[in-house]
């Protein structure tokens, strides 16, 4: 694979697959989801950081049709890149080309702050595995893990946050528990492949399409159940730059801001509360 689709560049996105993939998505987002969405009035002029609650393990349908919401509201031209997970440019081929061409680039530091100096948005979902993988009984919880990257990648940058949240794409597969510590302990002759390592502490069973039982952190079909998504308003600090991002307090304080905040909207979702 080129350098182009290595995640390690911001040239890869390409307007033209993206206006191709819109109708599937859009009969994804209509017939199979069904979505529901609103708040997107809420997102401010500008480059931001969006920052999601990730659900629906790797297929993660939430994000995709964030996307279409995003691409069918602003266009293709539109600036936005998507932090996607280092494992999964190794894993799967092309594929990652394609998700390269709809904006995808690595989950790394340097790649959320190229893209943020050429005054593009940036999505990013601080819980990674451990979100998307998260229970069935914690589908109502926020789950970063205490993962501040992203806070102290705003307060440097000056750029608001936007946090992005969804119900019933965790009830797209059951995720009945995750047993890393089991695994790791059966794990020291390497007897599993590389989806052991995708992130820290993951290794679920859970029940869903195409494998009925799935044991690891396996692509998955997602069921047809209804998503709904919301945009919540802008969470802005009382100080940026770069002593801010460096005073390790200040960024606990902001950091239990938004998780406190996406909490508290994720509550209220599942309510059925606007």
């Amino acid at each position: 694979m080129s350098n182009q689709y290595s995640g390690w560049s911001l040239t890869a996105r390409n307007p033209e697959v993206i206006e191709q993939l819109m109708p599937l998505w859009g009969f994804l987002y209509k017939y199979y989801f069904q979505v529901k969405t609103s708040g997107w009035e809420n997102i401010p002029e500008g480059p931001v950081l969006f920052v999601g609650s990730h659900n629906g393990g790797l297929a993660a349908p939430d994000m995709t049709m964030m996307m279409y919401d995003w691409f069918r509201r602003f266009g293709t031209q539109r600036p936005i890149y998507g932090l996607m997970h280092r494992n999964v440019w190794s894993a799967y081929g092309s594929l990652t080309r394609l998700a390269a061409q709809t904006g995808a680039i690595r989950a790394h530091p340097k790649m959320a702050i190229a893209a943020l100096e050429k005054k593009a948005s940036v999505l990013v979902y601080p819980g990674g595995a451990d979100d998307v993988f998260r229970p069935y009984t914690e589908r109502q919880k926020i789950k970063f893990v205490g993962r501040k990257g992203f806070i102290k990648l705003a307060l440097k940058y000056q750029v608001p946050i936007v946090p992005l949240i969804a119900k019933g794409a965790h009830e797209t597969i059951f995720v009945v528990a995750n047993i890393y510590k089991e695994i790791k302990k059966l794990n020291q002759q390497g007897l599993f492949p590389w989806m052991f390592d995708i992130d820290p502490q993951v290794f679920p069973i859970y029940f869903g399409l195409p494998w009925g039982l799935a044991v690891g952190p396996l692509p998955n079909i997602p069921l047809p159940l209804q998503i709904t998504t919301r945009v919540c308003p802008p969470i802005y600090f009382p100080r940026y730059g770069e002593e801010a991002s460096c005073a390790r307090l200040y960024v606990q304080e902001c950091y239990d801001l938004v998780v406190n905040t996406m909490q508290k909207e994720l509550d209220l979702l599942y309510l059925g509360i606007d």
